[in-house]
């Protein structure tokens, strides 16, 4: 039974926040591809912080904008994620310290 009500949560929270986070940008602007959990392996799991993040990805559709366009795109994801305090409050009581934005492979930004 416990088992069961984790799973429907977590598919919930992942529900929210696909559908929030696909309508963050046009769509000729950037794509919301999905999100990833990532539990940090080099944080002891005796620790008082949690170990796990959420990493948002996005995809530019055409070639990645200057960094002031970046930092600006940024700042939108994130805003709009603070903005849903139903959706932080789940992520934090699911374990979540941090969420950071990628646009790419090879860096993300950090929200929270």
């Amino acid at each position: 039974m416990a088992t069961a009500l984790l799973i429907v949560t977590g598919s919930a929270h992942g529900e929210n926040l696909d559908v929030l986070m696909s309508q963050v940008f046009p769509q000729e602007q950037a794509t919301y591809i999905g999100y990833e959990s990532v539990e940090r392996e080099d944080i002891p799991a005796s620790a008082a912080v949690e170990r796990k993040y959420l990493i948002v990805d996005f995809r530019f559709e055409a070639a990645q904008p200057p960094v002031e366009q970046l930092q600006v795109s940024v700042h939108k994801v994130c805003m709009t994620l603070l903005k849903d305090r139903d959706l932080i409050r789940q992520l934090s009581d699911s374990g979540y310290d941090m969420v950071a934005v990628a646009f790419d492979r090879r860096s993300q930004f950090d929200c929270l």
